[in-house]
């Protein structure tokens, strides 16, 4: 996959974007024995990228896993003993790293991979990326406690952005919920549950952006194909166009309100040329202030 060559090279640690682009800049970088320019692209996996002689190593295979993860196994590394995510996946080589976590009671969708940019895309909360949960409550969970559910609620660690929250069925005792987060707190649903007074009995995560666990059995786990990827990456590089005009939006708006506000002049009734009157003006109609 061709991609622009500051990007490889800044995956490969040779230091940030800009970094890459003023080597690229001072032609101290080669790709098949040519001096490149700021703006050409490489396929990391293919080319022979040099930086002043010294030829980049390839890249890892990029890998992509999806996990359907059961109780009492945990996300991250332990050092504890305890099952991992990783230990499900032990044949597959390479260093892998969970998107999304989960804690040891939750099961559902746990995506496993060494891509870098798409794991910091789909966890960090600034894209507003969306994770999809069904959820089990203890008692009848009323229409106005998942309102208050939905505009967000206090915690410890500050109140919870705004949720997609509905109900999907209720029984003798216990309500399903299906919620939509945009962000990924601590056992947030758990807290956020526990704090409008309803237990969770079952928490299992069902979507992570579009990818979705479908029929993959507990316990089970499978490579993503190629179009899962592709829908991946249309879907992260979505959240990060969103996010730049965002951005652009807030600046500009701040650069507004720094602005002192225009000298709008003189509003009076009949100021306007064709209006004035021959005769003197009273003193009575400068009494409108011009505003500052």
């Amino acid at each position: 996959m061709q991609e622009r060559l500051q990007k490889i090279m800044a995956k490969a640690g040779l230091g940030s974007r800009r970094q890459c682009e003023k080597l690229i800049e001072k032609g101290r970088v080669m790709v098949n024995d040519k001096v490149v320019k700021l703006g050409d692209q490489a396929d990391a996996y293919k080319d022979k990228i040099m930086v002043d002689g010294a030829i980049l190593p390839k890249p890892e295979k990029l890998t992509y896993i999806m996990v359907h993860k059961p109780r009492n196994v945990i996300s991250d590394e332990d050092d504890r003993g305890r099952k991992t995510v990783r230990d499900m996946i032990a044949e597959v080589p390479g260093h892998l790293y969970p998107v999304g976590r989960l804690d040891a009671p939750s099961v559902g969708l746990v995506l496993m991979t060494n891509d870098g940019d798409l794991a910091h895309h789909l966890t960090h909360p600034r894209f507003l990326h969306e994770k999809t949960y069904r959820v089990k409550v203890e008692g009848s969970m009323s229409n106005e406690t998942i309102e208050q559910w939905k505009k967000g609620v206090y915690l410890d660690d500050g109140r919870t952005k705004p949720a997609k929250v509905k109900a999907t069925d209720r029984g003798n005792g216990f309500t399903w919920l299906e919620v939509i987060l945009r962000e990924g707190r601590k056992r947030q649903i758990r807290r956020v549950a526990a704090k409008l007074g309803h237990a969770v009995l079952h928490l299992q995560r069902e979507k992570i952006g579009t990818l979705k666990l479908g029929n993959l059995g507990l316990g089970q786990w499978r490579h993503l194909t190629e179009r899962e990827v592709e829908q991946l990456k249309k879907y992260v590089a979505g959240g990060q166009k969103n996010f730049e005009e965002n951005q652009k939006k807030r600046a500009k708006s701040r650069g507004a309100k720094s602005r002192p506000p225009k000298d709008v002049g003189d509003k009076r009734p009949g100021s306007d040329k064709s209006s004035r009157s021959s005769g003197p003006r009273s003193s009575k109609s400068t009494n409108t202030r011009k505003i500052r």
